[in-house]
């Protein structure tokens, strides 16, 4: 396993083993990787004769300091988990190899990055299509690999691709959860034992809520979510919506779309967890 902080040097082993006829999948992560982040280079592993793990936490998509600051950073753990699997490259660039100027580009990305983690995460989206966008240029990957658990990212990882004329494919991965449920995430060792054990009632409630579907309409669904989360004090549910599964819209009965998905973001204490529900199962 190679790793390198270089984007020229990165740039000359890639093409090398392009050249080759290989196949390059790209694992962009910010980090303190999990089970989670190894299953998607596993999937890249599958599909091609190369992968490649990135490891940056991106400065431009956070829009709170103290999140950035707080957010966990293990390099010499991820890089023997990634050894221990077969990983071939993993990418730590510093800050100043990645910005070596300010990145003022502003991408327009509709109506996919305009609700929920677009409107109480303000230039979110805009700092991922920027760091995203530099990774494909570095990487030229064939196939690029996200988690569905962040779902909202995925489609807008998916937009800037189009948007672009990008000629890499989006492979989308399933959520990984513990077993009680709770999606696993790098957020998560920042819980308190109390408050890990009360955290997975958020799967279980959206859960039940599919469960609920057929003798409830979606506004008595998000209600439903909403009340039985704010119930437990620990919690504090920023927003749950309803919405389209490709345009992220938002819904208003059940037959007005055919992927109907739920996603949250609920801050237990001072940690916020994001997840997602699918009301009818779609590829």
């Amino acid at each position: 396993m190679k790793i390198e902080k270089n984007i020229n040097q990165l740039k000359r082993f890639l093409e090398t083993e392009r050249r080759s006829g290989k196949s390059i999948g790209l694992i962009p992560t910010m980090g303190a990787l999990h089970d989670g982040h190894l299953s998607l280079v596993r999937c890249s592993q599958a599909d091609n004769q190369v992968s490649v793990v990135s490891i940056f936490v991106n400065p431009t998509q956070f829009n709170d300091r103290r999140d950035l600051l707080s957010y966990p950073r293990t390099p010499e753990i991820d890089c023997k988990l990634l050894e221990s699997i077969g990983c071939d490259y993993v990418f730590i660039p510093s800050e100043e190899e990645m910005y070596p100027a300010p990145d003022t580009r502003v991408f327009d990305l509709g109506t996919v990055a305009a609700r929920m983690e677009g409107a109480f995460r303000a230039g979110h989206f805009n700092g991922v299509a920027q760091i995203v966008s530099k990774l494909f240029e570095i990487v030229s990957p064939d196939r690029a690999y996200f988690g569905e658990k962040d779902y909202q990212q995925l489609a807008v990882v998916r937009e800037l691709v189009r948007q672009l004329h990008l000629p890499v494919q989006i492979v989308a991965c399933p959520t990984l959860r513990e077993a009680d449920g709770l999606a696993i995430s790098s957020r998560n060792v920042r819980l308190t034992p109390s408050q890990r054990q009360i955290a997975p009632k958020i799967a279980a409630t959206l859960e039940e809520s599919r469960t609920i579907t057929p003798e409830t309409s979606v506004s008595e669904t998000i209600n439903f979510v909403i009340d039985k989360l704010n119930s437990e004090p620990a919690f504090r549910v920023e927003y749950f919506e309803i919405v389209d599964g490709l345009t992220l819209l938002p819904i208003e009965r059940w037959d007005d779309s055919t992927m109907p998905v739920g996603c949250i973001a609920v801050f237990c204490g001072e940690v916020r967890l994001i997840d997602n529900i699918r009301y009818k199962q779609f590829r």
